[in-house]
């Protein structure tokens, strides 16, 4: 599923020919450069704790607030909308008013709004909070990239400081399910604004200490920019929102869902309207639809989608069966753990000639993980899917970060102006594909179990000599608590029922790990007959090339 991209230095010369190796060179100190990485961990894990602390806890705050779980789940909605709108202007923004002052303002921003997340006591609040920290948790995944990078040297920045910032960005809503248990056992959602405020603080300390070298600033802005902008904002957004309400609404049975896909398309096709009759654009859409770009997109989001197996199914599934937060707290510590194995990994072997091997090595361990998680049964708990959601999790970092050197080295090679551009295919890519993935997996989560109860209770015939003796014997269970026979039998019938419904489930999750595992290998089996072909085309390119000539 990947393409090759020719990128200067990437291939092997022969030793006659190799310079020589040069002495590695950094940029400041080490004390200092141990900090700007240090802070890079801390604002990284600032804003992945942001993203997750709803998303984990909403149930919890749904009975904090007083609504329904799926009225909670516009506060998911309105983080996500400014999260995938606005990198868009952030480079610009950066380079228009300056690095520091783009920095402290940030991080400014999401401390005030960490500390008015404290007032919330309401869904309209709650809303403007959340939609508040989705922009102002935005920036911080640029600056944490920024602070793990200046302090490398340039053969360092795509070896080691992009595994380990993009492992910092995937743990964090998983760490977000580890302490969340724990946070939340005394004070409830407040405490969760509490432990935000604190490391809001903490970073605007840090980016005091530690200001970013800042280049000379550039007017960069226009006003047909924020035009675009906001285009595309509103295309992203409404696509968003369907993707996260559409699940909850069953799609057809809302058709308000249906105009805001409508006016989303809509948007984006004006956007690009404007951009191709721009002489600088905002986005240079040529670039983005030409061939090794959108193979790149579709490679990305493809990934993403096949992740979602992760975020949207066993925590799902687990629920369901009874099993609480406190006792999932093992589980997402090890797909931590395994998710930052995958990152040293890559900073030991990562290449750009070795993105395909890794998304070999990724696409086997999703198709295989995914393919041990079919196998569940209402008996399964967290302690016998470790194993496989750990081979998932690491399989996330081991895609995106040589998926994302790819794209950069291939926007740095034609120039930084389309730095922006592969930006935002990359965030657009895995903010949209993760809300677009987690609704498409519930959806079909919810047809597979509709189907497989159907077929559980046509089953369940009064005369069937296995029901009849499985109610009695259910009967006799609660002849203790219910003298009334009848009313014994008629509550072993509908408990067996409920025991039906748990079992359609079960067998809807394991058949949505089973559609995973199979996308995976479907995948895998596409990039291994693609890089095939080019080995082919490799080989007949020197037996070819004396024939050109004689021509």
């Amino acid at each position: 599923m990947t393409t090759a991209v020719s990128v200067p230095g990437a291939e092997n010369p022969p030793d006659a020919v190799r310079p020589a190796a040069q002495p590695t060179v950094f940029p400041m100190p080490g004390r200092r450069a141990l900090a700007f990485v240090a802070a890079a961990l801390v604002i990284g894990l600032t804003q992945g704790l942001a993203q997750g602390f709803v998303s984990a806890n909403l149930p919890q705050i749904a009975g904090d607030l007083g609504i329904s779980p799926a009225r909670a789940s516009w506060l998911i909605v309105a983080f996500l909308v400014p999260r995938v709108a606005l990198p868009l202007l952030l480079i610009k923004l950066r380079d228009q008013f300056g690095l520091r002052r783009f920095a402290e303002v940030a991080v400014l921003a999401y401390l005030l709004v960490s500390l008015a997340a404290l007032a919330v006591d309401d869904l309209r609040s709650a809303l403007a909070v959340q939609f508040a920290l989705g922009m102002a948790s935005a920036p911080l995944s640029t600056l944490a990239f920024m602070y793990m990078l200046e302090p490398l040297p340039p053969q360092w920045k795509m070896r080691l400081g992009l595994p380990l910032v993009l492992a910092v960005f995937l743990i964090g809503p998983l760490l977000a399910r580890v302490i969340s248990p724990a946070v939340m056992a005394d004070a409830g959602w407040s405490a969760l604004h509490l432990l935000a405020l604190g490391l809001a603080a903490l970073c605007l300390a840090l980016v005091w200490l530690l200001p970013l070298t800042s280049p000379p600033r550039v007017h960069v802005l226009a006003p047909l920019d924020l035009v675009s902008w906001l285009l595309v904002s509103v295309g992203l957004g409404g696509l968003t929102t369907a993707c996260v309400m559409g699940p909850i609404h069953g799609w057809t049975d809302a058709p308000w869902l249906g105009w805001t896909v409508v006016a989303a398309l809509a948007s984006l096709a004006l956007a690009v309207a404007v951009e191709l009759n721009r002489k600088a654009p905002l986005l240079d859409i040529r670039w983005l639809v030409s061939p090794e770009i959108l193979h790149l997109t579709a490679t990305l989001l493809l990934f993403r989608l096949v992740l979602s197996e992760q975020s949207a199914g066993a925590p799902r599934m687990f629920q369901l069966l009874g099993v609480g937060a406190e006792q999932m707290v093992e589980l997402f510590a090890v797909i931590c753990a395994a998710t930052l194995g995958g990152a040293l990994l890559l900073v030991a072997l990562i290449r750009p000639q070795r993105v395909a091997g890794f998304h070999l090595l990724a696409l086997a361990l999703v198709a295989l993980g995914a393919w041990m998680d079919s196998h569940v049964t209402p008996d399964t708990r967290p302690a016998q899917m470790m194993t496989s959601q750990a081979m998932i999790g690491a399989a996330g970092i081991l895609f995106l970060a040589p998926a994302m050197m790819r794209g950069l080295l291939a926007a740095l090679a034609r120039g930084p102006a389309y730095l922006l551009s592969f930006v935002i295919v990359f965030i657009s890519t895995q903010s949209l594909g993760g809300a677009m993935g987690s609704g498409l997996f519930s959806s079909f989560i919810d047809r597979r179990q509709a189907f497989h109860l159907q077929r559980l209770v046509e089953g369940m015939a009064p005369t069937d000599p296995q029901l009849v003796a499985a109610i009695a014997r259910q009967s006799a269970q609660l002849a203790a608590q219910i003298a009334d026979p009848a009313l014994a039998r008629a509550q072993a019938a509908a408990q067996l029922l409920q025991q039906a419904g748990i079992q359609a489930q079960v067998l809807a999750y394991a058949d949505a790990y089973r559609l995973t595992a199979a996308v995976a290998l479907a995948a895998l089996v596409a990039l291994i007959l693609h890089l095939f072909r080019d080995w082919l085309v490799a080989r007949r390119a020197p037996a070819l090339a004396p024939a050109k000539a004689m021509t």
